[in-house]
């Protein structure tokens, strides 16, 4: 157990500030009082704290306070996601912070079945089913009067079982559309796409790229007394004021189409639907479209001419896909360098190169040319404040494309991805991998993200 507790505390970083859940407040408070002024800490102090905390439970085999010391730390990290892991010999605990896992700490196997059943207990799921996956969900409140939100999914491993919590907070401000790093071209397209009477708008992305952010950003322009939105989601994950926001539930045959098909009863202006998963859910928001509504949703797929082809091989006709579809939006996230540690780098010559020739027939209200033909990239060598990493936070990095007359053309007769392509760059959309060297140009993030995401 000691070599244990050592490992944990090697394994634990320094982190940013936040609050504990009342569960463990008033021990947080009991440690931290008379260390500074007010019984308050610094960051650094308040991780330090929980982390000790922490592994003092684990040590001691207190299985609430395992559980809920490990959701206060992601709170006061900023992590979206926490691992329960199970291996052949211990557990660990992993938190995913700007969209990276790190390890926090570790604790043996054997108490790991009463883990599964406390935050199973927390989450209202099966504590005797243990051979299938389950999901639940559960609430906590920080002492600042944060609701937090906590998605829980379990999966049966071969060495017990594996336990996710995504964690969302339910209070967090709704960024507007800049503030998400849309600039240039790129923010004139969507806001021409909020001032669209009809038609569809997509977003695409990986799982975790902030598709849901992005559409929620729209609605926030578009919530306005006059216009009645409708939202379909699987979860709610922002409350807003104006919106009439409804929960599907699949495992009540409630799901999107059928929320979809309800929606178009309910004399609405705005459909916003959480995902496009299948040939029925598209129709029927085709056929809203057509009929004078503004729809917006998200679909997995690779980039935004990759959607096209998708939406084709769902069995859509190509003719309704020129008629409905008025925008689609690619987004990854990538992590911003740290301002406090941010340093120039030199930039190895081919590399160089593949930026200028990337980056030659971008718009000069995309990109100042000066920053081009100087040509400064930068990194973060790692400081107390970004937990040695060199990065602190997010943005986005976009790829828009206006279903226009000449891309609307290919679609119908069946173009390839690389044409379609082709006639979405001439008609000036930029790609995802030259919006990164942009951003990566203005010293917002670094090159090895941008291949990160762009390959």
């Amino acid at each position: 157990m000691e070599e244990v507790g050592a490992k944990a505390a090697a394994a634990a970083p320094a982190v940013a500030p936040a609050k504990a859940v009342p569960s463990v407040k008033e021990e947080v408070k009991k440690e931290e009082a008379g260390k500074k002024p007010n019984g308050k800490v610094n960051s650094e102090g308040q991780a330090a704290t929980l982390t000790k905390q922490l592994q003092n439970a684990i040590l001691a085999g207190n299985i609430p306070q395992i559980v809920m010391y490990t959701i206060t730390l992601a709170l006061v990290m900023g992590a979206s996601d926490i691992h329960i892991e199970p291996e052949e010999k211990t557990v660990r605990i992993r938190l995913r912070i700007d969209g990276v896992l790190r390890l926090i700490v570790e604790y043996p196997n054997n108490i790991h079945p009463a883990v599964v059943s406390r935050v199973k207990i927390m989450s209202s799921l099966k504590i005797d089913e243990q051979r299938v996956p389950q999901d639940g969900r559960t609430q906590v409140t920080t002492e600042d009067g944060r609701n937090i939100d906590l998605r829980v999914s379990t999966l049966p491993t071969v060495n017990g079982e594996k336990i996710c919590k995504r964690l969302q907070d339910k209070t967090k401000t709704i960024p507007d559309l800049p503030d998400l790093g849309l600039r240039g071209s790129s923010l004139e397209l969507m806001e021409g796409f909020c001032k669209l009477p009809n038609g569809i708008i997509l977003v695409t992305g990986p799982t975790g790229s902030g598709k849901t952010n992005t559409l929620y950003s729209v609605l926030n322009r578009l919530n306005e007394i006059g216009v009645n939105i409708m939202t379909f989601e699987d979860p709610v994950e922002y409350q807003m004021d104006g919106l009439n926001q409804s929960q599907v539930r699949p495992e009540i045959q409630y799901d999107f189409s059928r929320g979809l098909r309800t929606a178009l009863r309910q004399d609405p202006d705005i459909i916003m639907v959480g995902e496009i998963r299948d040939q029925e859910t598209i129709e029927i928001a085709i056929r809203a479209a057509l009929t004078g509504h503004l729809v917006l949703s998200t679909i997995h797929t690779n980039s935004a001419v990759s959607t096209l082809t998708r939406i084709t091989d769902m069995g859509v006709k190509p003719f309704l896909i020129t008629s409905s579809i008025r925008g689609i939006v690619s987004q990854r996230l990538v992590r911003r360098i740290c301002t406090e540690c941010k340093e120039e780098i030199t930039v190895e010559p081919e590399v160089a190169k593949e930026i200028q020739e990337e980056l030659k027939a971008v718009k000069e209200k995309d990109l100042d040319p000066a920053l081009l033909k100087g040509m400064k990239m930068y990194k973060g060598k790692g400081c107390q404040k970004c937990n040695n990493l060199g990065y602190k936070g997010r943005v986005a990095v976009f790829e828009i494309l206006a279903l226009e007359r000449e891309v609307g053309q290919l679609v119908i007769k069946n173009a390839p991805d690389a044409e379609l392509e082709d006639a979405a760059r001439k008609q000036g959309m930029i790609t995802l991998k030259q919006d990164g060297f942009i951003k990566a140009l203005q010293g917002l993030t670094t090159l090895e993200e941008i291949f990160r995401i762009s390959g």
